[in-house]
């Protein structure tokens, strides 16, 4: 299993689910929110697929960010 952490005042939580959703077919995910960060969990079938996966994700969901004008915007 593996944890990306994102800071709620860099991006925005419609942001993560919509990149939780495009990689929905690669992955398991879990989603909770803490005070400061939305924490999404992931498990893939091999620790290859996890760890390109998590990579992938925080990659798309960094670029929709800068896309829709950071975490405020969206």
């Amino acid at each position: 299993m593996t944890e990306l952490r994102f800071h709620r005042d860099v991006y925005a939580g419609t942001v993560v689910d919509e990149a939780v959703k495009r990689f929905g077919a690669f992955a398991t995910f879990a989603l909770r929110e803490e005070p400061q960060h939305w924490v999404v969990q992931l498990t893939a079938p091999t620790p290859e697929r996890e760890a390109r996966v998590a990579g992938e994700l925080g990659n798309y969901a960094l670029g929709t960010t800068i896309k829709h004008g950071g975490a405020r915007q969206r």
